[in-house]
């Protein structure tokens, strides 16, 4: 039997990917990767039984897959467990520098970089503004705001946007090659907070950052994938990419717009299937099922069923199976070479988990095109 085939017969039973949803909600509820605080880890590191440092993106994300696990599961400890996330970065704001920091650690002495990210902050706010239409309570949306401000005052410029900037002094951070410490197409993914702040406000000066930073990423986002050579490299930057086709969603109606996404989501799935037997990223894959079912449900691009059914079925491949509760549920980071890279990573999990639940979604007849709900 093909993988594809498996995963035809795979997406046939909802319960099969009710299971794969539930071993990845417990692994986020019972592994320690949410720290008593609330905060979660960057990701478990399996070869030396320890967690990363607390991460304020990775806490964002972790908000918004913890209220779509509870939606698919309809378990109310995620719920719970979302509060206690978005209490954390709610505290986690530096009031003095007026900026959400990089990191976060309980002593505050072991910081690796007093930093700010552009990317981070908008991964926050969007998980701040998800709970926020869920419960009503106004602190979430009220540091949603400030965290948007930061990014329009401290971030943009006149000609890009800096990726990193310097706590308390907010200076910017030297760029290099690498994707998450240069400007880039990737960063309409976190701009697309500003759109978010704007359905939620009405306030246009949100509606004018997002409309800025699409214009300066449709400039430039066409050599993206390559720009570290045309080897390994390139699937890193193809996570990154995707960002970027994530983040086209909310502006199907403006020119070259849907080309875009139609010509990004073909290139994807090309080098992806390409590079994949020398070093596969669980998260590329998650991605771009999830952006083939997002730009069929908006009448982008036919699904091509045979492909996504084939990617269904790499995802899966990634989940731990373990008597371990801290690895048991959750997505590795990926395979290199046939062998799994010893991270279990909450941002794979949160990709994995909504890929498969939106794909079966979808094999049962339904869609939301709702962009607001992409983790």
């Amino acid at each position: 039997m093909t993988e594809s085939s498996a995963a035809l017969r795979f997406a046939a039973g909802s319960q099969t990917a009710l299971m794969i949803c539930a071993r990845a909600a417990r692994w986020f509820l019972d592994s320690g990767i949410q720290e008593s605080g609330g905060g979660v880890a960057r990701y478990y590191i399996a070869s030396e039984g320890r967690n990363a440092l607390v991460s304020t993106e990775i806490t964002g994300y972790s908000v918004s897959s913890f209220l779509h696990l509870a939606e698919v599961l309809q378990e109310p400890d995620l719920r719970k467990a979302a509060c206690h996330a978005a209490n954390f970065l709610v505290s986690a704001w530096d009031e003095d520098a007026q900026a959400m920091p990089f990191e976060w650690s309980s002593d505050g002495r072991d910081f690796p970089e007093r930093h700010s990210y552009f990317f981070d902050c908008g991964i926050i706010v969007r998980g701040l503004l998800r709970l926020w239409r869920e419960t009503g309570a106004v602190m979430y949306l009220e540091r949603a705001m400030q965290i948007g401000e930061s990014m329009r005052r401290d971030f943009m410029n006149a000609s890009d946007i800096h990726p990193i900037i310097m706590l308390p002094g907010k200076k910017p951070v030297p760029r290099d090659q690498r994707w998450s410490r240069s400007p880039g197409c990737y960063q309409l993914k976190s701009a697309l907070a500003w759109r978010e702040l704007l359905d939620a406000t009405g306030q246009l000066r949100f509606e004018q950052a997002y409309d800025r930073a699409l214009g300066y990423t449709m400039r430039n986002h066409a050599q993206f994938p390559f720009l570290e050579g045309d080897g390994p490299r390139v699937m890193d930057r193809l996570h990154a990419y995707c960002y970027f086709l994530e983040g086209l969603l909310p502006a199907l109606e403006k020119p070259g717009v849907e080309a875009a996404l139609r010509e990004g989501i073909t290139l994807t799935a090309q080098l992806l299937r390409r590079l994949r037997s020398h070093f596969e990223r669980s998260d590329v894959v998650a991605q771009l099922l999830r952006l083939r079912l997002f730009s069929a449900a908006l009448d982008v691009l036919p699904l091509d069923q045979q492909a996504a059914a084939e990617e269904a079925s790499w995802i899966v491949l990634h989940q731990y199976q373990s008597s371990d509760e801290k690895l048991n549920g959750a997505f590795c980071f990926g395979v290199r070479e046939g062998q799994r890279l010893p991270f279990a990573n909450p941002v794979s999990t949160a990709f994995c988990a909504q890929a498969i639940s939106l794909w079966q979604e979808r094999l049962d007849g339904e869609t939301d095109a709702d962009w607001r709900k992409l983790i």
